[in-house]
């Protein structure tokens, strides 16, 4: 939707398509809208996330009406079917269908109060409403007067009344006293204590039965009741009346109709009247109603626009249009300031203005901020009890211009920026979107505030306006985009011109003189005086930011997200969330170590914290939206959407655990653990995940949770005490406890208790490792039961196996034989020398018609060894547990020596405080010097520019890197081994070694020559490199030469058997020794290379080989880049072998292109002139001016022919014997075309100017033309469109870049 009025725009919350919405009514508590369509569907959104909830399709033909029941779960909705349907949209079906009327059912609205009167209105097109019973399933009451279709009809929010529209040109009012009474009175009347249960009405007469029912039922069918009598009959529409409405509060009503207009009425006790009528709609008014929150009338039209009326001057004041869809249908909230509108394709939900109120912190503990048309301060040192402080009316704003006169639709202050500079007096800038834009300067007594109050001065901006100083703010011009410096009087001082031209909003730069400029999705961080750019972060969509209250971080509240970053915007951490952000505040809690260090922001329902670190979490939920002010401990300061001061109170227990654990407060830490209600999975996960399994140990009492935590710090000992307990829990061999005690087994071998390990393996029946752990640990007499146990349960493998470890020959042959494997007993009896058992067992074999030759040689053949006794190996260490190094347990996991080392005392929170205030004498030092306006006298102009601001820092540090000695004392040398010797009077001290930086990691960081990244396996940084120096963009080209530097670097050494080859790096400057930190990699390229590829080259090329020379040219050009140079001889020598690369190939490419035009004169010699003029050998220079010569001739060109005969002619080749028959031909040419004297074609082509050769199009570009160039290989190019593209020649670099070119040398 379009606004007609500037400054104000529809704040569009969803938008849905679908058919033509007819009718809509909002959920009272939930994020819920339905809506009836014209194709008999009943849509249920949830307008907050966009989605469809649910979906109800029973209806026959357009749904006209729909409504939602305020306490229950039920939905009516009225359609084209003549039915009236109540849903349970938890149960999502039908519950039952009211039936009587006898046309279209127009609207259906339950009883605002239907808990106590269960009652349907529904009107129709068959001229009637109707009341009905929806707990009885019944119709109460049949109203009929109107001699049309009823379009619509509406209960009163609080009264008996009910109104109607029509198409016979009236609105009725229905008075309901007497059903109310009738149905109440029946209630009352009911005496189950008279004899037969007779009932009695409200008169006190005795209730008709039955059949009299049915009767009295058909007289109010034909006839109507007079329970319900008609109050006023409002005659005034011209046409049929489309839709009525009550005020909610004051007795008005509104009616839309066909003529094209809104009227007003209002009514009496006795009379209704017409108060005035609303013009402006250009069609049919198909809906009207009040808003619910303000003076305002909203209506939309066939017209495709929704308009909205003030209702105390009578005059429109807003209007949206939509381009191609009529509005149908009109619903609004009943608590929230939200409105719903159906049209042709969709419906949209939308406010009329933002309701985030308008606020400030100002000095100390006071906030600032806009209710109603009244500026207040709220100071919260005064609160008392339960109450948030006290609020001090300060100044009332005049709003100027029409549209501000009118509450409700986007006129209200939407920034406010207090000036926190100037201790002398209260300085508030009040922003809103009116007019486009504007600012309001108000300025008070900060000892009286209501009482000394200048008059505002006032002016156009775009977005807030910031205070940069004592006496001056900043305003964004909204048109030019500069940003405006004032004075406290208004005044113009000064124009800025951001550093970005798409600055849409100025926003708190935390100090004096800094500005935050936000542009795109970008925060800028602008000091005005120097006009420098002192940082940069990005983050979308943001909306506020809110400093700390040291100004040592800042919170960027985006729309779906928080940025914090510190005073010189680096990123510290970045949070989303799936909702929007609706305000954030830090944490001035004056003890516990929270303060700037935990930020709580609010969403639409929940309050939240993030921390510095990038840790968040939920700390409750809240039933409406508040605006965060202020944080202190455990209560939470803020605003409603009313602009009232509220406070609530939060738990940041969670919160400040996980800060104290991140800054390493320990202490605090463990009293947490101690005395908070710290638990659940989440804070579990969080401890491991940070790497604090032991701080979860104290807290779990769960068996396998603990038993996970156990195992994750290491700590044997409980994880076997959970191991016991999950054990029992589960019954001896369950499944389970196997695998409990697997996973114990697993660490306890890992950190070499191999005493565990075995009771693990003993518990799991794992027979096979448990042989193989007695074999490691040389316990031969365990392995000997382990055969036994074997034995005994009948397990030949694992009988073979415990022989095979104990060495036992004799047992193996014994399993063998007793197996049935015969053969293989013989030969091992053979083998190991048990001749009795090899003739024994020779016997059984005969015995069962086998034989035994043959079976030795077969083990014997080949060139392999013959068998022999397999001993097991001999274990060094026995009966032990594996050596390990003890160190010294952490505080975290030593609680009780934590709390002796602290006295026995409680950790206090205050201490910290204590500490950081003492030293905040010298860390105030450590900041930016950031003066302000306080360093000056008291009426100093801020403006003036010396010229000088950064002279300290220019010429601060200058001899600090001169190397000079100045003879000041020298700073004792500290002998960095000296604490090796004191190592082992620390009882259990271990100390860790420093480790070494491998040599790839120097090679990057001594060098800037991309083949030393590469080699060093910084592929990312190396290309970086050749982007910058050259403007390589493909990279695909580079492939060969960048793998080859790679692998050429390191040299592959075997190592031991059954380990992996060592990688050993090869270095350049290591002849005098080992380089150490300085090394450099040594290139697999050299010179030699690129001089044996160019020889190449000139080889094919003088053989008429051109697209292999041209393949060895571009090699070259591939190859140069990863080649360094040994001395700057060699680095001119790479840089004459790129121009050369380049000369040859252009000429390759316009021999190719002398080819593809032989049959156009013109061109054929013009491509012949130009292979001339590339800078060729000379031996390759005659054989392009032969050509060149014999094509010019042939087309009778002939000044450009005796041209090339001279030249010909010059070289000093053209003396040799050899070409003696080409010296004649050229003689004869040159006379020939001295005779002729001209030229058959116009050709483009000076001889006599110097001219530099189109690499793409192959024409000169002479001097003072303009080109693109490659920075690379240097080729030329006239078109413009070249420039940022791929180079031809090079095929590897972007033409028309400025770069610092090729880098040689390292």
């Amino acid at each position: 939707c379009t606004c007609t009025k500037p400054g104000a725009t529809m704040l569009t919350k969803f938008e849905s398509k679908s058919a033509r919405v007819k009718g809509l009514a909002f959920h009272p508590v939930r994020p819920w809208v339905a809506a009836s369509l014209h194709n008999g569907v009943i849509q249920l959104w949830d307008y907050r996330v966009g989605t469809v909830i649910d979906r109800f399709e029973e209806h026959e033909g357009p749904v006209r009406g729909v409504d939602f029941h305020l306490h229950e779960p039920l939905i009516v909705s009225g359609g084209d079917d003549y039915k009236i349907k109540v849903w349970d949209y938890k149960l999502r079906r039908c519950l039952f269908t009211l039936l009587g009327h006898l046309d279209y059912i127009r609207t259906v609205q339950f009883h605002p109060n239907a808990t106590q009167y269960p009652w349907i209105l529904s009107a129709s097109d068959d001229q009637t409403l109707r009341l009905w019973d929806f707990q009885n399933r019944s119709c109460l009451s049949v109203l009929t007067g109107h001699n049309h279709y009823v379009m619509c009809a509406a209960f009163h929010p609080s009264e008996d009344l009910i109104v109607s529209a029509s198409l016979d040109q009236t609105v009725r009012v229905w008075d309901t006293t007497g059903l109310r009474k009738k149905q109440m009175g029946g209630g009352a009347g009911m005496d189950g204590g008279m004899p037969g249960g007779a009932m009695m009405d409200a008169n006190g007469m005795p209730r008709p039965t039955g059949a009299q029912q049915a009767a009295l039922n058909v007289q109010a069918e034909l006839f109507g009741t007079n329970d319900v009598v008609v109050k006023y009959v409002l005659e005034g529409h011209d046409r049929g009346v489309n839709w009525a409405a009550f005020h909610p509060t004051l007795p008005l009503l509104a009616s839309a109709a066909d003529d094209r207009q809104v009227k007003l009425w209002r009514m009496s006790e006795t009379k209704a009247w017409e108060v005035d009528t609303l013009r402006g709609h250009a069609n049919n008014v198909s809906c009207c109603l009040f808003h619910p929150k303000h003076d305002l009338v909203v209506s939309n039209s066939e017209d495709r626009s929704i308009r909205v009326w003030d209702v105390s001057k009578r005059v429109g004041v807003q209007t949206f249009r939509r381009e191609g869809d009529r509005f149908w249908i009109l619903a609004t909230h009943r608590s929230q300031n939200l409105l719903a509108a159906g049209h042709d394709s969709g419906m949209i939900v939308f406010k009329l203005e933002r309701e985030r109120p308008a606020s400030a912190h100002g000095p100390a503990n006071k906030l600032y901020y806009v209710r109603g048309r009244e500026l207040f301060c709220h100071d919260y040192a005064k609160a008392t009890g339960g109450a948030s402080g006290v609020d001090v009316p300060i100044a009332s704003l005049r709003r100027v211009g029409q549209q501000a006169q009118t509450d409700g639709i986007g006129s209200a202050p939407r920034f406010l920026s207090y000036n926190q500079h100037n201790p002398s007096e209260g300085n508030v800038l009040v922003c809103s979107e009116t007019d486009g834009g504007t600012y309001e300067l108000v300025t008070f007594s900060l000892t009286n505030a209501s009482g000394s109050v200048t008059d505002g001065k006032r002016g156009s901006c775009m977005g807030p306006a910031i205070f940069l100083g004592r006496n001056r703010f900043a305003v964004l011009d909204r048109h030019q985009r500069q940003i405006v410096i004032k004075n406290l009087n208004n005044e113009t001082t000064k124009r800025v011109q951001p550093p970005y031209p798409n600055v849409d909003a100025l926003l708190d730069g935390g100090t004096a003189g800094r500005i935050l400029l936000r542009a795109d999705d970008r925060a800028i961080l602008f000091e005005v005086q120097s006009r420098r750019v002192l940082g940069e972060i990005t983050a979308p969509k943001i909306k506020s930011v809110v400093w700390s209250p040291d100004g040592s971080k800042v919170a960027l509240l985006c729309k779906y997200g928080i940025v914090i970053a510190d005073r010189q915007l680096e990123q510290l951490c970045s949070i989303s969330d799936t909702v929007r952000i609706k305000s954030g505040a830090w944490d001035v809690s004056p003890s516990g170590g929270t303060s700037s260090q935990l930020f709580i922001y609010t969403t639409l329902h929940h309050v939240k914290y993030c921390l510095p670190s990038g840790d968040t979490g939920t700390i409750r939920t809240l039933d409406n939206p508040l605006y965060a002010q202020r944080v202190v401990k455990d209560q939470l300061f803020c605003l409603d959407r009313e602009a009232r001061a509220r406070v609530i109170s939060i738990d940041t227990t969670e919160a400040r655990f996980k800060l104290a654990l991140a800054t390493k407060r320990y202490g605090q830490v463990m009293k947490m653990v101690r005395h908070s209600r710290l638990c659940g999975r989440a804070i579990v996960a969080y401890l491991q995940s940070k790497g604090f399994p032991e701080v979860a140990l104290h807290f779990v009492r769960e068996p396998r949770t603990r038993f996970r935590l156990a195992l994750a710090c290491g700590n044997i000992e409980a994880a076997m005490e959970c191991a016991f307990t999950l054990e029992q829990a589960a019954g001896e061999g369950k499944e389970g406890s196997r695998e409990v005690w697997g996973q114990l087994g697993s660490e306890a071998l890992r950190q070499g208790n191999h005493q565990v390990v075995e009771m693990s393996y003993q518990r799991t029946k794992d027979f096979d490792r448990l042989s193989f752990l007695y074999l490691l640990t040389g316990d031969t007499e365990k392995l000997r039961k382990m055969l036994k146990i074997s034995n005994m349960r009948q397990d030949i493998m694992g009988r073979y196996h415990n022989a095979l470890l104990l060495g036992d020959a004799a047992e193996r042959v014994k399993v063998l034989e007793e197996s049935g494997n015969l053969p293989l007993a013989y030969i091992s009896a053979k083998t190991h020398g048990l001749e009795e058992d090899a003739e024994r067992i020779k016997i059984a074999i005969e015995t069962q018609e086998g034989s035994v030759e043959g079976l030795l040689e077969k083990v014997d053949s080949g060139a392999r060894r013959s068998g022999c006794l397999l001993q097991p190996p001999t274990p060094i260490v026995r009966e032990n547990n594996w050596p390990t190094l003890p160190l010294q347990k952490t505080t975290l996991e030593d609680l009780e020596a934590a709390e002796a080392e602290r006295g026995g005392g409680d950790y206090d929170e205050d201490m910290g405080v204590e500490a950081e205030a003492d030293t905040g004498a010298a860390t105030a030092w450590d900041d930016d010097e950031d003066f302000g306006d306080a360093a000056g006298g008291g009426g100093a102009d801020d403006d003036i520019d010396f010229g000088d601001d950064d002279m300290g820092d220019d010429w601060g540090d200058d001899l600090d890197d001169l190397g000079v000695d100045f003879g000041e004392d020298k700073a004792e040398k500290v002998d960095d081994m000296a604490g090796l010797s004191d190592m082992g009077d620390v009882a259990g001290a271990f100390k860790m070694p420093t480790a070494g930086k491998p040599p790839a990691g120097c090679w990057a960081a001594n060098s800037s020559h991309a083949a030393d990244h590469i080699a060093a396996g910084a592929a990312s940084s190396a290309m970086q490199l050749l982007n910058r120096q050259i403007a390589a963009s493909d990279f695909m080209v580079l492939k060969n030469s960048m793998l080859g530097s790679y692998l050429g670097a390191t040299v592959s050494l075997p190592g031991l058997p059954g380990s992996g080859s060592l990688a050993v790096p090869l270095m350049r400057n290591d002849g005098s020794g080992h380089p150490g930190s300085d090394s450099l990699p040594r290139t697999s390229l050299k010179m030699k290379h690129l001089v044996t590829s160019l020889r190449m080259g000139y080889k094919y090329f003088q053989g008429g080989k051109f697209n292999d020379a041209k393949a060895s040219f571009a090699k070259v050009l591939a190859d140069i880049p990863m080649v360094v140079a040994d001395s700057k001889a060699e680095a001119n020598e790479i840089k004459e072998m790129l121009e050369i690369c380049r000369e040859y190939i252009t000429a390759i490419r316009i021999k190719a292109g002398m080819a593809a035009v032989a049959t156009d004169p013109v061109r054929s010699t013009e491509l012949s002139a130009y292979f001339t003029h590339c800078n060729l050998q000379p031996i390759h220079l005659l054989l392009a001016l032969r050509s060149a010569m014999g094509t010019a001739f042939k087309h009778k060109n002939f000044i450009v022919a005796a041209s090339f005969a001279r030249r010909l002619l010059e070289l000093p080749d053209m003396n040799s014997e050899r070409n003696a028959d080409l010296r004649v031909k050229a003689t004869k040419v040159l006379q020939k075309s001295e005779q002729m004297a001209r030229n058959e074609h116009q050709l483009n082509y000076n001889e006599n100017a110097a001219f530099a050769l189109d690499c793409k199009d192959f024409a000169p570009i002479y001097a003072g033309e303009s080109s693109v160039k490659c920075s690379y290989c240097g080729s030329q190019y006239k078109d413009e469109s070249t420039r940022n593209k791929i180079c031809i020649t090079c095929a590897f670099c972007a033409a028309g870049v400025d770069t610092i070119g090729l880098v040689t040398g390292a």
